[in-house]
């Protein structure tokens, strides 16, 4: 979406991020739910806080999501939610990447490239990994996944955007799982 920001503007907007208290997971889980119960997310392909192979980003044609896995949740999850977020793009909210649901609430994994059974609108409004792609001179981004174990069954329509998500998991999560990749353009 900001591949094509030249390089002077993304320099200008560089303090312009939605910024990260606006994530999902300080909205709805805060501290006191991240890894309860010892609920893990990890990427055979990235460390957390370490930079992500431009192979998932848009500086490759073919960019797919990477592998994802995660423990299991704890004791009465009926459900798992995934979002991926930039909290560092220039707008009011974060930049969705990816929206899915339906793993099973137990231990599991994503391999790379493959979608969440069902999937929610990026910010392109597509159904899709929506490679990373931040402005030239913008500086480093995180890319924030976030995995949440619920303690009912999401009722959300395919399709469905960040908005609606955020509102069917208000009030439900037990644990929060977060892994953060980075990318930057020079």
């Amino acid at each position: 979406m900001f591949e094509h920001v030249p390089a002077w503007l993304g320099k200008v907007l560089r303090d312009a991020r939605a910024g990260h208290g606006k994530l999902a997971v300080a909205r709805l889980g805060g501290e006191e739910a991240l890894h309860a119960g010892g609920f893990r997310l990890q990427s055979a392909a990235f460390v957390d806080g370490e930079r992500l192979d431009p192979m998932f980003t848009a500086d490759e044609e073919d960019a797919c999501a990477p592998p994802l896995e995660w423990s299991a949740p704890p004791p009465g999850s009926r459900a798992l939610a995934l979002i991926v977020e930039d909290p560092d793009a220039p707008g009011p909210e974060p930049l969705v990447h990816w929206l899915g649901w339906g793993m099973e609430p137990r231990a599991g994994k994503l391999l790379e490239g493959e979608d969440p059974p069902v999937l929610g609108k990026n910010s392109a409004f597509q159904r899709e990994w929506l490679a990373p792609d931040p402005p030239t001179g913008h500086g480093k981004h995180d890319y924030v996944f976030q995995l949440f174990a619920l303690d009912c069954p999401l009722e959300l329509a395919a399709g469905s955007g960040r908005g609606a998500f955020m509102e069917a998991l208000e009030g439900h999560v037990l644990a929060a799982a977060v892994l953060t990749g980075t990318y930057e353009r020079v």
